[in-house]
């Protein structure tokens, strides 16, 4: 479980081990299928949030796999198997996180010995910095502009079918995202300004949307999420903080619960801070991104509005 382990990087692979992991997958010519008048675009993503919109872009003319679906499934230290590299190789597309989130990815690709394959890696694409945070899903101004390079890379692969792929990124950004977008809108408009505390740096990407004062330590936020020692003047202010009530929710990544966030979870509680609870991945894993992130922005605003009763 990613709850019970600390977080270290993905384990290098050799480059005997990918290309014995490659040659399984054999050599990939298939990864645009063209019968008649129905084109289809193969298209493998790294984590299934990323896989869960692609889908949704690339409708009937894009076919998605998704490798880390499984929620106890720690991306940051997944290590790939023949399987992987079998629906890297036979892609067209492959859509990596970047930013250090996955690093496999690049390595299965630039191994493959088949036809080229159209990567898309989102950190790279919205031009995060080294070492900024990878957890873009997290921040609603770049699912958009991802939706938008979706549509751009599918029109590039499929020129003919250029505008199905724009009625498809129009129809998400409005309908698709619409509950999200509108829910967020009303959480900041009744709620900006709300002092808020949380485990990791996922959480610091959809509070500034939310209008929310994120005090935790950007230090304590980045250990946790990277799985490094946290420092003792941050262990003190996040105590300070609860035990004062100068936050008035919590919210935590459910999936990389650490002794130290499992200390502040019981000190929250007792203090009658409202808690609130997010995860990494999609969960359950057959949700889309949007009902998923819809899920849990309810369960923010059912803590905010709880937190404004106390």
């Amino acid at each position: 479980m990613i709850g019970s382990m600390r977080r270290a990087p993905a384990p290098l692979l050799c480059a005997g081990c990918l290309m014995v992991m490659v040659t399984a997958a054999g050599c990939s010519t298939a990864g645009s299928d063209i019968s008649g008048n129905t084109r289809v675009i193969r298209v493998a993503a790294a984590e299934n949030f990323w896989g869960s919109i692609a889908s949704q872009v690339g409708g009937k003319h894009a076919q998605v796999a998704s490798i880390v679906t499984n929620p106890n499934t720690d991306p940051h230290s997944y290590e790939p198997t023949a399987s992987d590299a079998r629906t890297i190789a036979s892609a067209r597309l492959v859509i990596e996180n970047g930013a250090g989130y996955d690093p496999w990815v690049s390595r299965l690709v630039a191994a493959d010995q088949g036809q080229p394959i159209a990567v898309l890696n989102v950190a790279s694409a919205l031009g995060v910095p080294a070492g900024g945070n990878p957890h873009r899903w997290y921040n609603p101004a770049d699912v958009k502009a991802v939706v938008s390079m979706l549509a751009a890379q599918y029109s590039k692969l499929d020129p003919a079918d250029k505008k199905y792929f724009a009625r498809r990124r129009a129809l998400f950004l409005k309908v698709g995202l619409g509950k999200y977008n509108d829910l967020i809108a009303a959480i900041k408009d009744k709620y900006g300004g709300t002092p808020a505390g949380a485990s990791e740096s996922i959480f610091a990407m959809m509070a500034g949307p939310l209008g929310l004062k994120l005090l935790t330590p950007p230090t304590f936020l980045r250990a946790i999420s990277e799985g490094t020692e946290v420092s003792a003047a941050d262990k003190q202010t996040i105590d300070r903080q609860i035990s004062h009530h100068l936050i008035k929710i919590y919210v935590y990544n459910s999936q990389n619960v650490t002794p130290d966030v499992r200390a502040q979870l019981a000190a929250a509680r007792a203090a009658h801070i409202p808690v609130a609870s997010i995860t990494e991945t999609l969960s359950p894993p057959t949700d889309t991104f949007q009902a998923w992130q819809i899920r849990q922005l309810k369960g923010i605003r059912d803590a905010l509005a709880r937190a404004s009763k106390v």
